[in-house]
């Protein structure tokens, strides 16, 4: 479900990057209608906060910066990513890096969220 908040940092950004943060929503949205979409990490230094989708668990975040749109998955480095989507990172985190004019597989994109949201719902012993 759409939340008014995303929609406010989307409005605040304009430009390729609300327009990205919108486009790459929509994935998520269609990916897994059930997500559950709002904000998090409120601070002085970024009063809209951080755009998080989750469902059984965090799925990913995303966050504008200068340059680039970035979507972080926490459980980045377990999940199915054949089309290498997933290339920014260390540790478990990995993230997805998109700059003015990039284009996203939106199906290994979709793909990427129904894997996460399964590695949600698995039971603990499968989650490594």
């Amino acid at each position: 479900m759409a939340s008014t908040s995303v929609d406010q940092i989307i409005a605040a950004f304009g430009g390729w990057r609300g327009d990205t943060l919108s486009r790459i929503r929509g994935l998520i949205l269609e990916a897994e209608p059930d997500v559950v979409e709002e904000t998090k990490w409120h601070k002085p230094s970024n009063p809209l906060g951080v755009a998080t989708w989750s469902l059984g668990g965090l799925i990913c975040t995303g966050e504008t910066y200068k340059d680039k749109v970035k979507f972080t998955f926490p459980k980045g480095s377990v999940l199915p990513d054949p089309k290498g989507l997933l290339a920014v990172g260390a540790g478990v985190r990995r993230a997805i890096d998109i700059r003015e004019g990039d284009t996203l597989d939106a199906d290994a994109f979709r793909a990427l969220i129904r894997a996460a949201v399964a590695l949600n719902a698995a039971p603990k012993s499968l989650k490594k």
